[in-house]
Formats: C-alpha cells, structure tokens, sequence
C-alpha cells in the first residue's frame, strides 16, 4: 500500500513538473500581501480583537511556540548560542573595521540583532548580523561625504543614519510582506553581485597578505590592483637601494 502511495505521488509530482500551473499576474502580486493582511483590511468589524490578535501572532512568531517551548530545547538553544557567539563576536568585530567603526558596534551588531529576530523570526537556518559587504560599501561610499579621520564622530553619526533608514525600510518591508519583490531580481544579477562581492572581499585581504602598509581605501578592483602594484614596486625599489 506504501509503495503504491510512493508512486502515485511521484506520479503527480512529474505531472505537475511536465505542467506547471501558470504563474499569478502581477496585479495578484502587487496586492496579494496587503489582501492578506486581515488587520488592515477586513470588512468585519465585530472581530477586531481577534484580528489585532492574529496580526501580532504574525508580527512576533515567538508568541505561538513559546508555550510549547521547554527545558531540552533551551538546553539545545544555549549550547547552540555559545557555539556561534565564539565565531559571531570576533567576526563581527573585524565587520566593524571593515566599516572603520570601534571594536564596540561590532559587538552591538553580534547581540542586538538576534535578540529581535528570535521575538520576531521564523526561521531557524538564516543568519542575522552583519555582513562583510554591507560593511565595505559603509567605508567606501560614506567616506565620501566625510572624512572618518579627520571627523570620526560626524563619520559615526551618519554610518547610524544610513543604517537606522535601511532598518525603516526593512521593518516596512516586513509589515507590508513585500519580500514577494525579491521575484524581480534576475539571477542574473544576484549571482553577479554575489561574484563581485567575493572577488571584492578577496582583493581586500591582499593588503594583510602581502604585508602592504600604504594600501587604498577604494573598493573597485582597478584602484586595488593598482595600489598592490604600487606598493610591491616601492618595496621593490626600497630594499634594492
């Protein structure tokens, strides 16, 4: 009877590959999440408890399987916790250097994050914390509008800006349930930035690999190769004499 089962699914599941529904329309898309979202729009208006209820049972996850949430698990959760907090704090560290911030934010980015996620997720597989790219274009685009040498509290000062508007943004993304606009990316282009960000985070290292001590603050791969090349050829030129 099992096997029957086994190959009546394998059957649908082939059928449905060989023909597959046709996507929704964009419109569906578009106004698909804000149909969804009972607490805003809902032609009942005896049930506004409930509703109130249910959007924040969406909103913060933790309230539905807390109450089944016991001692084993936190055991599991703490062991869990200490094992990724001896590589998230000192990874989170270097992030801040990335970012030409103090050690401190690093520390801040490592902790405060989870923290809200765990209220808030739903996931048990994704990584929350910041992230080597996200640090690198903060040092090499806010450099731009101030020097965080010269005006390192004015150069903190709008690192948090940037930030505070990208968690804004987030937060809207996360109450409306936009992540549906992810489906207009290309791949393509995400497996182009994943590229470039990785060949961007390699030529950064070559700067400790080397031991080069007049190395660029640019990002682009031009400029770093240039400044290598530089540096090598002084060096070069320097032990010769």
């Amino acid at each position: 009877m099992s096997s029957f089962a086994t190959e009546q699914s394998s059957f649908e599941r082939s059928q449905w590959v060989l023909n597959s529904p046709n996507p929704p329309p964009l419109t569906k898309k578009l106004l698909g999440p804000f149909k969804d979202n009972k607490f805003f729009f809902s032609s009942s208006s005896s049930k506004k408890e409930t509703r109130a209820v249910s959007f924040l049972a969406s909103l913060f996850p933790i309230l539905s399987w807390i109450r089944t949430y016991s001692a084993t698990k936190f055991k599991d959760d703490l062991l869990s916790g200490l094992t990724l907090a001896s590589l998230s704090i000192p990874q989170s560290i270097v992030y801040a250097n990335l970012a030409k911030l103090d050690p401190q934010y690093g520390l801040y980015t490592s902790v405060i994050p989870p923290v809200i996620y765990a209220l808030m997720g739903s996931s048990r597989e994704i990584a929350i914390g910041p992230v080597a790219v996200v640090s690198m274009l903060l040092s090499s685009l806010v450099p731009k509008v101030v020097d965080p040498d010269s005006h390192p509290n004015d150069y903190r000062n709008l690192v948090f800006t940037v930030t505070l508007f990208a968690g804004i943004f987030q937060t809207a993304f996360g109450v409306l349930r936009l992540g549906f606009l992810v489906d207009f990316l290309s791949h393509a282009a995400l497996v182009g930035f994943m590229g470039g960000a990785a060949i961007v985070i390699g030529l950064q290292q070559l700067k400790g690999l080397l031991g080069l001590t007049h190395f660029t603050t640019k990002t682009d791969a031009v400029a770093v190769l240039k400044s290598v090349y530089t540096s090598l050829h002084q060096q070069i030129t320097s032990s010769e004499k």
